[in-house]
C-alpha cells in the first residue's frame, strides 16, 4: 500500500549504531554533543577547512555540528530561498559549504544541524556595503523600501539598528513568512539532520532597562491595533502589546516546526534560547525572567506545546562565584532546562570562549549531570568551534591550539579535570526522538477562511472533539490565516473560526493532516496553454509473459478524498497510482503515479527552476541514486526510457497549473533475480527544490 507519512518518519530516522560504547554516566538513549560552528570566521570557506571541522568534532567524541548556514539574510549554501553569501574569501561557486559539510560529516557518522539567524538580515560596516544580489531581502525590504514593503524592526524611540545589525520585524507578516521560508528551504533542499533557529526573539539594546522596546514597524503596530481594536500607539511596557509581540515569535516557531515536519518528519527542530541572569528559581518564576519579559521569547511555552524537538539554552556564564555568582546562575538554568523538557529534549549550551579549559570541562559535567530533581538533559553544545577558550577569544592563543587542549581535556585523563573517566571518554549516539520514531499523536494544520473565501488573519480557531462536542484546543491564526495544532490524540475533530465551521479532520498518529485552502493561486506570467494530461489505464498491462511465466498488476490505488491547494510556492500532493506489479524476470511494466499541483506556482516544462520531475528517493535506492528497476542505462541502471538514471519521469504536460493533476508514467523492468524490490520516489522542481510528498513507493515482485 501507499506508504504513509508515519512509516516514512521511521524510514528517515538515523540508524543508530548498536556497537557504540557508552560512558557510564550517559543515559541509555545517548547524548547530543556538538560545537556551534559560526560563519563569522573563515572556517566554512573551503573544503580543507571543512575537513578540519569534521576531524576536530570526531576527535572530541562529539556527534553533531550546529553550523551557521544563514547569517544575515544570506546562506553559506547554494540551494536556499535566500541568496548565496557574497562573503569575500569564500571558494567560488559551485562550491557549497553546507553540502560539503553534510557529505563529509555524514561519512563520519556526524549529524549536521543548519543554524539560521532568524531576524538579522544585514550589517552595517561590512564588506560588501550592501548585498550584491538584487533579490536579497535587505535590498527589497530594508531602509530603501517604503510602506508595506518595509520590514525593518524599529525601537520605540525610532532607532532602526541593534548595534550594527538591521533586523526584520516578526510582527510584519511577510517578514515572518520570510523567516519560515528561509528555514524550510534548507530542510527541503539539504539532507540536514536538524534546523536550528537563533535570535528568534526581540533584540537586546532596549531604550529602557528591562522593558521590551523593539517591534515598532508601522505594519506591526497596525496589526496589533487591528487585533485588539485599539487606536493608540502602545507604550513598550504595555502588557497586551508585549503579549502580542511574544505571540508573533511563537507563531514563527510553530510554523517552522510544522512545515519542516511536512517536508521531512524526522528533521530535528531546535532553538538557541536566552538565559540571562539568574534562573527562574531566583527570579520568582519563568514569567519574571528576562527571556520571557524582555526578549519576549517564551521558550518554556514552546516546550510545553511541543513545537521544538530540542531546546538549547545558551547558558553563557563564566565559571566564577565572584564578583557575581555566575556558577549558581549556570546551575539554575541547567536545572530548569532539564526539568522543563515536557517529553521533548533539552541540551545545555555553554560558552567555552568565556572560560579556560578546566572551567569548560566543569560546565560540561554540570550539563550532563542530573538536575537537583534528578532529571537528565540530552547533552551539551559549546560556543564555539572557532573560539574554544578565553585565550583564543583574547587573541593570545590560536583556535587550533586551544581546540587541541579542549579535545584532550574532554577525552583523556588530564590536569584539566580531576574526575575520571574523562567526560567524553568514548563515543555515543545522538538520542532518538521517540515522539517521532514511535508517535502516539498527530498534527493538524490549515488556513482559516470564511465562507466567502476571506482569509481569517489573527483569528481564534477552536478545535472540537466530534465525539464529545467539547473544545479541545484553541489557537490564533497568523497574518496569513495559517494555524496548527501539535500533538493531538488520534481522533475526529471539527475546526471552527468566527462562528463558522471550517471543516472536519481525522488526525492519525504520526501524520500531519491538512485542513482548508491555501492562498489564491496567481496566474503565471506568461500563461502557457495547458495541454490535457493523459489519463492512463489504472492498472497497465505488463509486456507479454516470458517463458511461460505470467505477470500481473494489482489494482490501482484511488486518490484521497481531498488534497491541499494554493499553498504558497511549489508543492505537490499524491493523487493516486497504478497497482503494484508481479513480474517475470526481465519483464517490463508501465507504472503511473498522479500528483496534484497543490502549490501556487505552475509547473512549466523546459524551464529550469519550474519544471517538475519525479526523482529517486530514500531509502531505496536513496536520493538521486540508480535503481535496478529502471533508468537510462547509466550507473548500472537498465535502459527503460527514463530521462536520467535518477529522474524517473518528466511532467507529461507542457504546463501543469495550480490545482491540476499530472499523471507521470514510466517503465519498470524486473531484475533477473527473483525477489521483492522497492522503488521510492519524490516529486521535485528541477534546479529549485524537492517537493514535500515523498511517501510514494512501488513494490515490484519478481517471480
Amino acid at each position: 500500500m501507499f506508504a504513509l507519512v508515519a512509516v516514512m518518519a521511521l524510514a528517515w530516522l538515523p540508524q543508530y549504531s548498536q556497537s557504540a560504547e557508552f560512558d557510564a554516566a550517559t543515559p541509555p538513549g545517548g547524548q547530543f554533543r556538538a560545537y556551534w560552528v559560526d560563519a563569522f570566521g573563515d572556517d566554512l570557506f573551503d573544503a580543507p577547512r571543512i575537513d578540519a571541522i569534521v576531524t576536530a568534532t570526531k576527535a572530541a567524541n562529539l556527534n553533531a555540528i550546529v553550523v551557521q548556514a544563514v547569517r544575515r539574510g544570506d546562506c553559506f549554501c547554494n540551494r536556499a530561498s535566500v541568496p548565496r553569501t557574497d562573503q569575500p574569501g569564500l571558494a567560488p561557486f559551485p562550491f557549497d559549504p553546507l553540502q560539503t559539510l553534510i557529505d563529509k560529516a555524514h561519512a563520519q557518522g556526524i549529524e549536521v544541524h543548519a543554524w539560521v539567524i532568524a531576524t538579522a538580515f544585514w550589517r552595517s560596516g561590512g564588506t560588501p556595503a550592501t548585498p550584491t544580489s538584487p533579490t536579497h531581502a535587505f535590498n527589497l525590504h530594508g531602509p530603501s523600501a517604503t510602506g508595506y514593503a518595509n520590514w525593518l524592526m524599529s525601537r520605540d524611540d525610532g532607532v532602526l539598528q541593534s548595534n550594527t545589525d538591521w533586523l526584520v520585524d516578526p510582527g510584519h507578516p511577510d517578514a515572518a513568512q520570510w523567516i519560515v521560508d528561509t528555514a524550510t528551504s534548507i530542510v527541503s533542499n539539504y539532507a540536514v539532520d536538524g534546523i536550528n533557529l537563533d535570535r528568534i526573539r526581540y533584540p537586546d539594546g532596549n531604550s529602557q532597562v528591562g522593558v521590551p522596546t523593539w517591534g515598532y514597524n508601522p505594519v506591526a503596530v497596525a496589526r496589533f491595533q487591528q487585533a485588539t481594536g485599539r487606536t493608540d500607539r502602545p507604550v513598550a511596557s504595555d502588557p497586551q502589546w508585549a503579549q502580542w509581540r511574544r505571540d508573533q515569535i511563537t507563531n514563527i516557531v510553530r510554523k517552522v516546526y510544522i512545515e519542516s515536519y511536512a517536508i521531512r518528519p524526522s528533521v530535528r527542530v531546535s532553538a538557541d534560547t536566552i538565559t540571562y541572569g539568574n534562573g527562574p528559581q531566583t527570579q520568582g518564576g519563568w514569567t519574571n525572567t528576562r527571556a520571557y519579559a524582555e526578549q519576549l521569547q517564551d521558550w518554556d511555552g514552546w516546550m510545553r506545546e511541543g513545537i521544538l524537538d530540542l531546546n538549547i539554552p545558551m547558558n553563557y556564564k563564566r565559571d566564577q562565584t565572584s564578583p557575581s555568582d555566575q556558577r549558581k546562575m549556570y546551575q539554575e538554568w541547567s536545572d530548569f532546562a532539564k526539568d522543563q523538557q515536557y517529553a521533548r529534549q533539552s541540551v545545555v549550551g555553554s560558552a567555552p570562549y568565556l572560560n579556560d579549559i578546566a572551567a569548560t570541562v566543569r560546565q560540561v559535567r554540570t550539563a550532563l549531570a542530573p538536575s537537583t530533581a534528578g532529571n537528565f538533559g540530552a547533552g551539551w553544545v559549546g560556543y564555539s568551534y572557532r573560539t574554544p577558550d578565553a585565550m583564543t577569544d583574547a587573541g593570545t592563543r590560536t583556535g587550533a591550539a586551544s581546540r587541541a587542549e579542549l579535545e584532550r581535556a574532554l577525552t583523556q585523563v588530564s590536569a584539566y579535570d580531576p574526575v575520571t573517566p574523562p567526560v567524553f571518554a568514548s563515543t555515543t549516539n545522538v538520542p532518538p526522538m521517540p515522539w517521532k520514531a514511535q508517535p502516539t499523536t498527530g498534527h493538524l494544520r490549515g488556513i482559516a477562511r470564511s465562507s466567502d473565501g476571506t482569509v481569517l488573519a489573527q483569528t481564534q480557531v477552536l478545535l472540537f472533539s466530534v465525539a464529545s462536542g467539547a473544545i479541545v484546543r484553541s489557537v490564533k491564526t497568523d497574518g496569513g490565516g495559517w494555524f496548527a495544532f501539535v500533538d493531538l490524540p488520534s481522533n475526529n475533530y471539527r475546526v471552527d473560526a468566527s462562528g463558522e465551521t471550517l471543516g472536519l479532520a481525522d488526525v492519525i498518529n504520526g501524520r500531519l493532516t491538512t485542513l482548508g485552502q491555501g492562498t489564491p493561486a496567481p496566474t503565471p506570467t506568461p500563461t502557457p496553454t495547458a495541454t490535457p494530461a493523459p489519463t492512463p489505464t489504472p492498472s497497465p498491462t505488463p509486456t507479454p509473459p516470458v517463458g511461460g511465466c505470467t505477470g500481473s498488476v494489482g489494482p490501482g490505488i484511488a486518490p484521497p478524498p481531498s488534497v491541499p491547494s494554493g499553498v504558497r510556492g511549489f508543492h505537490a500532493s499524491w493523487f493516486g497510482q497504478s497497482g503494484y506489479p508481479t513480474l517475470c524476470p526481465g519483464e517490463t511494466s508501465t507504472a503511473v503515479v498522479a500528483f496534484d499541483n497543490s502549490g501556487s506556482f505552475g509547473w512549466v516544462s523546459g524551464r529550469m527552476g519550474e519544471v517538475a520531475y519525479l526523482g529517486t528517493w530514500s531509502p531505496e535506492p536513496g536520493q538521486d541514486k540508480a535503481t535496478p528497476l529502471g533508468g537510462d542505462g547509466q550507473l548500472g541502471s537498465p535502459a527503460t526510457g527514463w530521462p536520467r538514471y535518477n529522474r524517473i519521469a518528466l511532467q507529461p504536460a507542457e504546463y501543469v497549473g495550480p490545482g491540476q493533476v499530472a499523471w507521470f508514467q514510466f517503465t519498470i523492468q524486473a531484475p533477473t533475480t527473483p525477489g521483492s524490490y522497492r522503488l521510492y520516489l519524490r516529486p521535485l522542481i528541477e534546479g529549485a527544490q524537492w517537493m514535500e510528498d515523498y511517501g510514494v513507493f512501488w513494490v515490484v515482485t519478481v517471480k
